[in-house]
C-alpha cells in the first residue's frame, strides 16, 4: 500500500490537497496538542478511504521529539508493509518539518509540499483553491549520502568487504565525471587494503600505487579535508609496503611490524584467537628477522647458511617441534657465532614467562584445545612483545574517517 506521513498544522486545506493528490491507503498523522482537532476532523471526513494512525507530540517545537516521532511514523508505515511512503511536510511547526526531514532522509521516502503563488497578504498562507502540490527529491539520495555513510562506517569498522559493496552501490548512481573517477579509484584503494590485510603485499602495492594517487588528486581538488587526510595517511604507509615487497619474502622487521599491525586489527574486531595466532608467529619471525639483520642469512634457508654453521642445529631449526625449540636453537646458534645479548637470546631467556603467556594460545580451539581466547590472553602477550625490543612495534594503523 501507499502510506502518507502527514504533519498536521492548523490549516486544513493543504492537508486535504495532499490527501487528494496522493490517494493513500494508509495515513499516519503527526499532530501536536493544538492541531489534534484538525487531524480528528480529517479522520472523521476521510477515514473511510484509508486506514490511519495518529502520533502526538507533547512539544511541537522540540526538534528531538519531532525526529523521534517521525521515526515512529516510519515504523508504523513499515508495519503496514508499505510499498511506497510519502512524507508531506506542509503542516506543523518548523521543528516538526525539520525533524521529519532529518529522520527520513536517505530512507527511500518521497517528500511532498503543498504551496502556491497566490497567498493572503496578511497571513502569508496560500489562498483556498490556489494550492499546488510539489514532489520533492530527497537530496541525500541524489548525492549518495546514505551509501557514503555506510562506506565510512564499514571502513572505520575494518569491514572492507562491506565498504566495497557501498562503493559498488555508489558507482551504480548517476555521477559526475569527477565523482565517477573518485569512487572508482577509492574502490581500487579498498581492494588494495583487502589484499594487504591478506598479506598479499605485491598485489596490494600494485593496486594502491595505481589508484591512491587518483583518489587523492580528486579529493584535493574537491577540498574534502577528511578524505585528503585519510588518503595522505595511506600514502605515507606505502613506504613500509614498498620495503616489504622489495625484501622479496625475507624476514625483515618491517614484515614483523606489519604482522603486529594485522594482529591489532584482528583484536580491534574482537577476533582474539586470530590475533593471538599472529602474535605466536610474530615471536618466531622476531628470531628470524634478528638473525637475518645481524648475521646476514636466512634462518630457515640452508642455501644461505655460511661456513661454520652448526649442522647439529639443522633439524631443530628447519623442523622444530615448537616455538621453544626454535628459540633454543637460535640461542645456541648465536653462541656458536659469538653473539651476545641478541633478541633471540633474550626471547629464550624469558622461556618460562613466555610459556605461561602462551598457555592461552595452546588451549585455543585454533591450536590444541577447545576454549576461546579472551582479550586478556592477547593483551598479556602483546605487552610482553612490545616491551622486549624497540623494533617490535606495529606499523601505524590505517587512518579512519
Amino acid at each position: 500500500m501507499k502510506v502518507l506521513l502527514l504533519t498536521v498544522g492548523t490549516t486544513r486545506a493543504p492537508l486535504e490537497e495532499a490527501l487528494a493528490h496522493h490517494a493513500p491507503e494508509g495515513v499516519v498523522f503527526l499532530a501536536s496538542q493544538a492541531t489534534l482537532p484538525v487531524a480528528a476532523e480529517l479522520i472523521r471526513d476521510y477515514a473511510g478511504s484509508f486506514r490511519y494512525h495518529t502520533l502526538l507530540l507533547e512539544d511541537a517545537e522540540n526538534l528531538l521529539e519531532a525526529y523521534q516521532v517521525a521515526l515512529k511514523a516510519l515504523k508504523k508505515a513499515l508495519e503496514w508493509e508499505a510499498s511506497a511512503i510519502v512524507a508531506d511536510l506542509t503542516g506543523g511547526t518548523k521543528p516538526m518539518t525539520a525533524g521529519l526531514v532529518l529522520a527520513l532522509s536517505g530512507r527511500g521516502v518521497v517528500f511532498s509540499y503543498v504551496g502556491g503563488e497566490r497567498r493572503d497578504p496578511d497571513t502569508g498562507r496560500v489562498l483556498p483553491g490556489a494550492e499546488r502540490l510539489r514532489l520533492l527529491e530527497d537530496p541525500t539520495s541524489r548525492l549518495g549520502l546514505r551509501e557514503w555513510g555506510g562506506f565510512v562506517r564499514a571502513w572505520n569498522g575494518l569491514n572492507l568487504g562491506a565498504a566495497l559493496a557501498e562503493l559498488e552501490a555508489l558507482l551504480q548512481r548517476p555521477l559526475s565525471p569527477s565523482e565517477e573517477r573518485f569512487y572508482r579509484a577509492l574502490k581500487g584503494v579498498t581492494q588494495g587494503l583487502m589484499e594487504w590485510d591478506r598479506f598479499r603485499h605485491g598485489e596490494a602495492r600494485r593496486l594502491l600505487r595505481e589508484h591512491l594517487p587518483v583518489a587523492l588528486a580528486v579529493a584535493e581538488s574537491w577540498g574534502h579535508g577528511s578524505k585528503v587526510r585519510v588518503l595522505k595517511g595511506l600514502e605515507e604507509g606505502l613506504k613500509a609496503l614498498d620495503r616489504i615487497v622489495e625484501a622479496r619474502g625475507k624476514p625483515t622487521f618491517t614484515l614483523l611490524q606489519d604482522l603486529l599491525a594485522n594482529a591489532e586489527r584482528r583484536a580491534e574486531l574482537g577476533r582474539f584467537d586470530d590475533a593471538l595466532a599472529r602474535l605466536y608467529r610474530a615471536l618466531e619471525l622476531a628470531a628470524e628477522a634478528d638473525v637475518h639483520e645481524r648475521l646476514g642469512f636466512l634462518l630457515k634457508d640452508p642455501k644461505t647458511w655460511p661456513e661454520g654453521f652448526p649442522e647439529a642445529l639443522r633439524e631443530r631449526i628447519l623442523k622444530p617441534r615448537g616455538l621453544m625449540e626454535l628459540l633454543e636453537a637460535a640461542f645456541e646458534l648465536d653462541l656458536a657465532f659469538g653473539q651476545r645479548g641478541s633478541l633471540a637470546q633474550r626471547l629464550f631467556g624469558e622461556k618460562n614467562r613466555l610459556q605461561a603467556l602462551l598457555a592461552g594460545r595452546h588451549e585455543s580451539i585454533l591450536a590444541h584445545g577447545t576454549r576461546p581466547v579472551g582479550e586478556e590472553d592477547y593483551r598479556k602477550l602483546w605487552d610482553f612483545i612490545r616491551h622486549l625490543d624497540d623494533r617490535l612495534v606495529p606499523l601505524p594503523p590505517w587512518p579512519k574517517f
